[in-house]
């Protein structure tokens, strides 16, 4: 290749890691996806840095722990001097885009403070995270907050659907039998066809919207964060994508009666929240699972059409593609619904790495068993644009794929991943007594143990070896303290290794140790 490859970084949200086909799922049908397993290499261990939209996204794209980049939350802002994605990888000539969903919230407030309005071209990249928004849409508009002019509300009233919020009432609506919408925010009615047509559905507009992005591109090269929002509630499929499944094809719930006779506490006060008491019925499982599933494998559908499209433009050898998602759905596993916990429906990630040079030819179709995470993707891509990660250590967290993908399996990597909950927005806050800032957890994994810290209650410990579906908490047994004790001190270590000094890289530090004399400065001196 005569120059740096384009990079195509797609994220589906809320998909877990074990509903591919190419992560042995023995029903769903994803030969796209599996495809590109089989030309790239499939991370099996990767785990989010905070199992919920919000935060998981932000380390997505600073490439920084939850904890050192302070977006905790859905709706907490991204401090405005982080730097992300586009701010490493402008500088190296490429166009950064957004066709999709980031969930990020900006920071108005630190904004104000330096004079950076919003509707410059610097406001703008701060206010979409450092994105070009090509087209940004973050799904999920309740009629009472619609964006009547939202652009694929328009492309649909184009189309002849009615209505100042057809995302709601056509896309994510089922129809009864008087023809009225049957809102798809009720799971009840996850069973029925969206009153869309497939070709005008969310994931197929954001697919066509990423091959203009492509096309517009032109000989540019260009990074194109394509983020779709579904696998993510509200679960309505258009037809046929709607009956592919049945209950025959849902996988027995990963939970066990111990867990909810004696659960741990914060487990147990989120057991209580709605989605969790719904989703430990067998009937929504069966009503929702073959929905979830459908929308997986329209979404497989549209990655082929993708990737034919990069073929037919040229693009496919020159481009590398990443798959991946901001974190799992627990859907009833546990007694649990949604995420944010850390067992691993929430927590662990696919992530597929698809690097078509020759370069690569080594790993292609493997599978690589070492921990990854998240924040791995922004150093990986700034080392395929032609940067150098290692001189942005000082801020980047994650470790580079590069090597990975490109020679295999590394002898020297990280033993433990990490992930954290912020959880002061929940109920189960409340039901615990806990204070704001006291409703933190923290996780750590060595890939077969795995400890989780709750602030005010007591810790988790699971063996993944002997115990993968996580049912029986050892965190008290007396044969385990001494694996918990080295958990907890890796833990600890985790927090005092935080990148905290982002504004002066380590090479200038070597280069001005010891240097005060030289420079005059003569300070303790007889």
């Amino acid at each position: 290749m005569t120059r740096p490859p384009n990079l195509l970084f797609i994220m589906a949200d809320q998909l877990r890691a074990d509903y591919l086909g190419c992560n042995g799922h023995p029903t769903i049908r994803t030969p796209h996806i599996d495809a590109l397993a089989a030309r790239g290499v499939n991370f099996s261990r990767a785990y989010c840095q905070a199992p919920v939209c919000g935060p998981s996204r932000m380390s997505f794209y600073t490439g920084r722990y939850a904890t050192s980049h302070g977006a905790s939350y859905n709706g907490v802002p991204l401090r405005v001097d982080e730097r992300t994605l586009g701010d490493h990888l402008r500088p190296l000539g490429y166009r950064v885009g957004l066709v999709g969903k980031t969930h990020m919230k900006r920071d108005n407030e630190g904004m104000a403070r330096l004079g950076i309005d919003p509707d410059s071209s610097r406001g703008v990249l701060v206010s979409q995270c450092g994105f070009e928004p090509f087209e940004r849409d973050d799904g999920l508009h309740p009629d009472e907050t619609a964006d009547p002019d939202l652009p694929y509300n328009r492309y649909l009233r184009d189309r002849g659907y009615a209505g100042v919020n057809p995302w709601h009432s056509a896309a994510n609506s089922a129809e009864g039998e008087s023809g009225e919408p049957l809102s798809g925010w009720y799971m009840r009615y996850a069973h029925l066809p969206a009153r869309v047509k497939e070709e005008h559905s969310e994931t197929a507009y954001t697919t066509n919207r990423a091959m203009d992005f492509i096309t517009e591109a032109g000989d540019q090269p260009w990074c194109l964060h394509l983020s779709y929002i579904k696998p993510h509630w509200p679960y309505m499929a258009p037809a046929p994508y709607h009956a592919l499944y049945g209950p025959e094809d849902i996988l027995p719930a990963v939970r066990s009666d111990a867990e909810r006779e004696r659960p741990h506490p914060v487990v147990e006060a989120f057991m209580g929240h709605g989605e969790s008491s719904e989703f430990a019925r067998d009937e929504v499982r069966e009503r929702v699972i073959p929905a979830y599933m459908g929308l997986i494998t329209q979404l497989d559908d549209h990655l082929g059409r993708l990737v034919d499209f990069l073929e037919a433009k040229g693009l496919r050898e020159n481009t590398v593609i990443v798959v991946t998602s901001d974190h799992g759905d627990y859907l009833g596993d546990h007694w649990l619904g949604e995420k944010e916990l850390f067992h691993e429906p929430s927590a662990r990630i696919p992530l597929i790495v698809v690097d078509p040079r020759r370069d690569a030819d080594a790993t292609r179709g493997s599978r690589n068993d070492q921990l990854v995470e998240a924040i791995d993707l922004v150093p990986t891509f700034v080392d395929y644009a032609g940067g150098n990660s290692q001189a942005l250590n000082h801020v980047l967290e994650g470790r580079s794929l590069h090597g990975l993908v490109t020679r295999g399996p590394a002898e020297t990597w990280r033993r433990y991943a990490f992930s954290e909950a912020d959880y002061a927005w929940r109920p189960a806050r409340k039901e615990l007594g806990l204070a704001p800032d006291e409703a933190r957890a923290f996780m750590v994994t060595d890939g077969r143990w795995k400890y989780v810290h709750y602030a005010n209650h007591p810790p988790q410990l699971f063996d993944l070896a002997t115990d993968p579906g996580e049912l029986e908490d050892l965190a008290h047994r007396d044969g385990c303290r001494t694996v918990r004790g080295e958990l907890e001190a890796a833990l600890n270590d985790w927090f005092k290794a935080r990148r905290l000094r982002t504004t002066i890289g380590n090479d200038e530090v070597e280069r001005r140790t010891g240097t005060a004399r030289k420079r005059g400065i003569l300070y303790g001196i007889w």
